[in-house]
């Protein structure tokens, strides 16, 4: 059975991506960061100062709620960032390194 949930703080946009409603954070952002780093709703807040509580975790319901679909989207992105760095012959050193250095 499939229950229809509203997140009064989240949009998708026209191209299907999840957004904090009036702000630039995809929630697949957020919860990134909560899922890789283990940063909690507070420690969102801390590194966020823009967002509101209320804001924080209807994304962070928003990604339990579509815990697999959003784990395999975080993860077809990093094999994707994974293969392009790849195709240009670039470690991610080298890469830290250019960016580091200012050289394109």
């Amino acid at each position: 059975m499939s229950i229809a949930a509203h997140y009064p703080h989240i949009v998708v946009d026209a191209t299907g991506d999840a957004r904090i409603d009036q702000t630039r954070y995809k929630v697949l952002h957020l919860a990134a960061e909560h899922y890789h780093h283990g940063w909690t709703a507070e420690e969102l807040l801390r590194q966020h100062p823009d967002l509101r509580p209320e804001q924080v975790y209807a994304a962070l319901a928003y990604f339990y709620d579509r815990y697999d679909d959003l784990i395999a989207q975080m993860e077809s992105s990093a094999a994707a960032a994974e293969a392009a760095r790849q195709a240009h012959g670039l470690s991610r050193d080298e890469l830290l390194k250019r960016a580091g250095s200012g050289t394109p």
